[in-house]
């Protein structure tokens, strides 16, 4: 018989709140012509992007989302055709409420 000893992995502790959207956002890219994108859920210090071309981490992006304007994030991991980002200047309460107001999920 063979045992073993295994430590759980630690997931990273998230700052917020995350909510399912769905919200056709404008992504550029640097030295990139601008490509259409879908925010798949959304927090005030991120998001999971749906995209129709490959991103790199680490990569700097501008995406400008309907009633918000553009937001500068960074690509934090990429796989895919799906990134996950960090926003660069976070929401407000009030601005990710209004967000998932509008383009929330509801499950």
């Amino acid at each position: 018989m063979f045992a073993a000893e295994y430590a759980p992995a630690e997931r990273p502790v998230r700052r917020g709140r995350r909510a399912p959207v769905a919200v056709q956002a404008p992504v550029e890219q640097s030295g990139m012509a601008r490509t259409l994108c879908k925010v798949m859920d959304l927090s005030l210090h991120g998001c999971r992007l749906l995209t129709f071309s490959a991103m790199a981490r680490d990569e700097s992006i501008w995406l400008t989302i309907p009633g918000l304007g553009v937001v500068a994030a960074i690509v934090v991991w990429a796989d895919d055709l799906v990134a996950g980002c960090q926003i660069l200047s976070p929401l407000t309460d009030e601005t990710f409420e209004a967000l998932v107001t509008r383009y929330g999920l509801t499950h």
